[in-house]
């Protein structure tokens, strides 16, 4: 009898003590976190790991509600709305037209973001050194890089001929892109085949309808919905032998052949610093939005030999990684 009371005293004991951990994780101030799936979980991961070195640990000094909307506007919408309704400390937005659509939906709730174009031109700050209002972050290369990219694709495929591109034209960011790439298409002597699209269906439709060497590569223009949707992507240009370029390590890692542009992760790790001085008190308007400006090639080896393309020893060399 004496043992089953212990026992019942000590179950009893052992809930009130995961209740309490469970009030104490409710009770810290949280940060909502929107990305869009895929590759950009990359740099939800670099938050994490960077608010750790600042110890600011996810569950024991912060919490951090994360949302994956998979490229859905919708629901970046209204986990917008609902972050702020439950008084998040701060959203922190990754992409532009995540951090756009959160400034949209929200009236008072500080915004950390991650952007690969100008938040100045985009209107989501005054400038880069005086942000003004309540939104700063980090802003990092893709659609400058566009030209550079398509140069290294054809240094990769000397024979380039005819390059597909897939973009969102509701995106200003992805015309942007489309049209730089357009530009550096007319210098290279390359084709761009440009197919537009409205969401993920049309994108499967689009590369799953594409004939034996209609083109001859898939050259990534700086869009979200592609990005979010980059395994996609990658299997079926694999499947047909098609040689991919995108911008950022990730996506080679994941199967892409190339990838010339910025590491996901340590953009998200450099981020963590602007929620650390926000959740401290500091006004994100009085935080200068930084820049992260390093650059990598990375070419997937492994992917080089299942589609049959042997990558000159020129650009094998320039490589800062190689995936073997």
């Amino acid at each position: 009898m004496n043992q089953k009371v212990i026992g019942l005293g000590l179950g009893a004991l052992l809930f009130a003590l995961c209740s309490f951990a469970d009030a104490q994780q409710n009770k810290l101030d949280y940060v909502g976190v929107i990305h869009q799936g895929g590759p950009y979980k990359a740099v939800v991961q670099g938050l994490q790991d960077g608010l750790r070195e600042l110890r600011y640990e996810n569950g024991k000094h912060i919490r951090l509600e994360i949302r994956d909307t998979k490229s859905d506007t919708k629901l970046v919408e209204e986990a917008a709305k609902l972050f702020e309704r439950e008084r998040a400390k701060l959203i922190y937005a990754v992409t532009t037209s995540v951090a756009t659509a959160v400034k949209n939906m929200t009236s008072f709730t500080p915004i950390v973001f991650t952007v690969g174009s100008d938040p100045v031109v985009g209107g989501l700050v005054q400038s880069f050194a005086k942000p003004g209002g309540r939104l700063t972050g980090v802003q990092y290369s893709t659609t400058d890089l566009t030209g550079k990219r398509l140069e290294i694709l054809k240094e990769i495929i000397p024979k380039l001929t005819r390059v597909l591109t897939v973009f969102n034209a509701e995106n200003p960011m992805a015309k942007e892109a489309a049209a730089l790439a357009r530009e550096a298409a007319r210098h290279l002597g390359v084709q761009l085949v440009e197919r537009q699209i409205s969401s993920v269906e049309e994108l499967r439709q689009r590369l799953g309808s594409l004939k034996a060497k209609e083109v001859d590569a898939f050259f990534y223009t700086t869009d979200a919905m592609v990005t979010s949707q980059a395994q996609l992507v990658i299997d079926l240009a694999t499947a047909k032998r098609l040689p991919t370029m995108f911008s950022e390590q990730s996506l080679a890692v994941m199967g892409g052949l190339a990838s010339y542009g910025q590491n996901f992760h340590e953009i998200g790790r450099h981020s963590a610093k602007f929620v650390q001085k926000i959740m401290g008190g500091q006004n994100p308007g009085d935080l200068r939005v930084e820049t992260v400006d390093r650059f990598e090639l990375t070419i997937n080896l492994k992917t080089a030999k299942q589609i049959g393309l042997t990558i000159p020893p020129n650009v094998l060399a320039r490589a800062d990684k190689v995936i073997k």
